[in-house]
């Protein structure tokens, strides 16, 4: 049977890396296995979904580059199959009507101590009506998963308690509308998040009893489920505390082919370097291959990456990723995380050009870009205090060294090579080092203590803006003394 997965988000908040893996995994295995992936959106909880989300999930595998083959698909336009099937299984006795009020079941957990539903209304012969929900009657015995990652669980039916199939309005709960949809798309493998393993009994034994109802007898799907993501304490990620949606990585200037490697690191490794292009993954991957263990959504090696990534782009391949960040076309994609710092008319696309390569080298995100490169396009740097009060106002030799800045840079050649030759040279005469020379006169031009290299950033900026901003900064150190 020819392999069909599926990623199957809920649109009820922003796209969780997760679920950005869970995609990326289905994917891998079904280019892997010559297979198909589809999408079906799972919209039936009606009280929580809505259409934005749907867009953030579509946006987010585009920007991935994980689109499905097939769909995306409603769940909510299968309503029609999900009550066909909820009326086969009540012709074959598998559910009963409950009245039972949510308070009601939880009053007889307190009295009888029993863990989950107590079957109160399996036997009393309650009919269907607008108050009634329909229960699954869970057999006795064991029910026995087969997981590719984590091998052969077996669940004791007994601690199953009849659960809930579909409400008293008549629309159906998850399990039920997952089984039947994932039924109706001949879903071979599942491949999800192992938060669901717990649902994984419930929709086996729907599936068997759906099987025997309809007289369709569908192959079970295999299962894979898929590793927990944590944080550096080891600790479920945390909606609120760390970064999880995949539009905040985006909008920080990730590429989507880094963030796509790093995601496929989650869990699974390639054979030798981390560092692997889509083909190479696809190649590699078996779910097989899955680690069960917990893995850790590292951050600061995914920037690693990124940055590894971005130093192998061409430059020209740079000049249209970072566009968003320095030089926007009008309607275009704009990064919500990030506003352009300087009037579109003051950027100069030849001169971002020539600096761009210095600073390909130097960030990790696209975001970092306009920090470094802004006091090309203002008026006036943007100041970092504590750099100034370090280097400039704070340094007992700042004085002495703008001074001599300003005279050596009035009168050499203006160019990188000589601006670096007469700045060794006054260095040597001030009894100084060149590191700490640089300092003021990098805060004093950029703004900042860190930066593209500093002789290439002057002839960028020209010689009379140069010793104009190193004349306020002495002006400014001078009163600092």
């Amino acid at each position: 049977m020819t392999t069909r997965v599926r990623f199957a988000p809920s649109p009820t908040g922003y796209f969780h890396v997760g679920s950005a893996r869970t995609a990326l995994f289905n994917w891998l295995f079904a280019r892997h296995t010559g297979g198909t992936y589809l999408l079906r959106i799972e919209d039936t909880d009606a009280e929580r979904n809505r259409e934005e989300w749907v867009d953030v999930i579509n946006r987010c595998l585009e920007w991935l580059g994980l689109s499905p083959d097939e769909g995306p698909f409603r769940q909510s336009d299968n309503a029609t199959q999900h009550t066909a099937a909820v009326d086969a299984l009540i012709g074959a006795g598998r559910l009963y009507p409950c009245a039972c009020t949510g308070d009601e079941v939880q009053a007889r957990k307190r009295d009888n101590k029993t863990p989950g539903y107590d079957g109160y209304c399996r036997d009393r012969g309650v009919e269907r009506g607008p108050t009634t929900a329909l229960r699954f009657k869970v057999p006795e015995g064991t029910t026995t998963v087969h997981d590719i990652i984590r091998g052969t669980i077996e669940f004791q039916n007994a601690v199953i308690d009849d659960f809930v199939v579909a409400k008293s309005s008549g629309a159906v709960l998850y399990n039920m509308a997952n089984v039947v949809d994932d039924r109706a798309d001949r879903i071979t493998h599942v491949v999800r998040g192992e938060d669901h393993i717990s649902n994984t009994p419930k929709q086996q034994l729907i599936w068997e009893a759906l099987s025997e109802a309809t007289g369709e007898h569908l192959p079970l799907p295999t299962y894979a489920h898929l590793p927990l993501l944590v944080d550096a304490q080891r600790k479920k990620l945390s909606k609120r505390k760390d970064p999880v949606s995949v539009e905040d990585f985006r909008d920080e200037g990730y590429l989507a082919d880094a963030f796509v490697n790093f995601l496929g690191l989650l869990g699974w490794s390639p054979k030798g370097d981390e560092q692997v292009d889509r083909a190479t993954m696809i190649a590699q991957f078996d779910l097989a291959d899955v680690n069960q263990s917990p893995a850790f959504f590292d951050v600061m090696k995914l920037r690693s990456i990124n940055a590894d990534y971005l130093r192998a782009m061409s430059l020209e391949d740079f000049l249209v990723a970072v566009s968003p960040w320095v030089d926007p076309e009008p309607g275009a994609w704009m990064p919500t995380a990030v506003e352009v710092p300087w009037p579109a008319e003051r950027f100069d696309a030849e001169r971002f050009r020539t600096i761009a390569p210095l600073v390909q080298e130097r960030v990790t995100r696209l975001s970092e870009v306009p920090g470094m490169v802004d006091f090309l396009f203002l008026d006036e740097p943007v100041i970092d205090a504590a750099s100034w009060a370090k280097a400039v106002t704070g340094e007992s030799d700042a004085p002495a060294i703008l001074d001599a800045a300003i005279a050596a840079f009035t009168s050499c050649e203006f160019t990188a090579a000589a601006l670096h030759e007469v700045t060794l040279a006054f260095t040597e005469a001030l009894g100084s080092k060149l590191r700490k020379v640089q300092a003021p006169i990098r805060v004093a031009v950029t703004g900042r203590s860190v930066g593209p290299p500093l002789f290439e950033s002057m002839e960028l900026l020209g010689r009379d803006e140069v010793l104009r901003r190193l004349s306020v900064a002495r002006g400014a150190a001078g009163a600092g003394q």
